[in-house]
């Protein structure tokens, strides 16, 4: 890899081998093995045993997960906050593994919503709860530095799965818990198809 980052630099025009950049190439293959270290993740190990028995049956949230990942369409990163719920049937999960799992899908090159439909999907395939909600609001670099460059504009993604998909009220309380109205992700939303608004630059 850091044959291929010294042979990057010089096609940009600079010089691989001038003082500021002669240890470029490594600094960079440690940090792009680190933001992309989501890849050897096993999320049973992940997860750790942390699936506990417990007999409660209403909405279990953790917002404000800071998140960092990288678009796969530029390798520029995006950035921002998820909020995770779900209301369990007999299981529930460690809190402290729910910003832990956030991290091992968003260390990928990612798009926004798949990454929302990720960890959603594995919280429902872990624990069967009788719904999840995921909700990710992310600052977009290849927005903001490039492209159209919009530097105050954020994109937001959710996943509605089980009650929290079927009854409005369900998802209208988590919305208003994280202080996002039911507007911004309504049902129409939802169901439309994702637009990589960033592929077409």
């Amino acid at each position: 890899m850091q044959a291929l980052i010294r042979q990057l630099l010089a096609d940009l025009g600079e010089d691989p081998t001038r003082e500021g950049l002669v240890n470029t190439p490594k600094r960079v293959e440690k940090a792009l093995k680190f933001l992309t270290s989501g890849y050897d993740a096993n999320i049973d190990e992940v997860l750790n045993g942390a699936l506990f028995t417990v007999d409660y049956n209403e909405m279990v949230i953790v917002k404000d997960v800071d998140f960092y990942s990288l678009c796969e369409h530029h390798l520029l990163p995006f950035f921002g906050k998820c909020h995770v719920a779900y209301i369990p049937t007999t299981k529930v999960i460690g809190l402290s593994k729910i910003p832990r799992l956030v991290d091992v899908f968003s260390r990928r090159l990612q798009v926004q919503e798949r990454l929302t439909n990720q960890i959603a999907n594995t919280i429902r395939d872990t624990i069967q709860p009788m719904g999840v909600a995921v909700v990710m609001e992310a600052t977009h670099l290849c927005m903001s530095m490039r492209g159209v460059e919009k530097q105050n504009s954020f994109a937001v993604t959710s996943a509605m799965l089980g009650t929290f998909r079927s009854d409005p009220r369900t998802r209208s309380e988590f919305l208003e818990l994280i202080k996002l109205r039911a507007a911004t992700v309504s049902a129409r939303d939802m169901s439309a198809s994702p637009t990589l608004a960033c592929v077409t630059e």
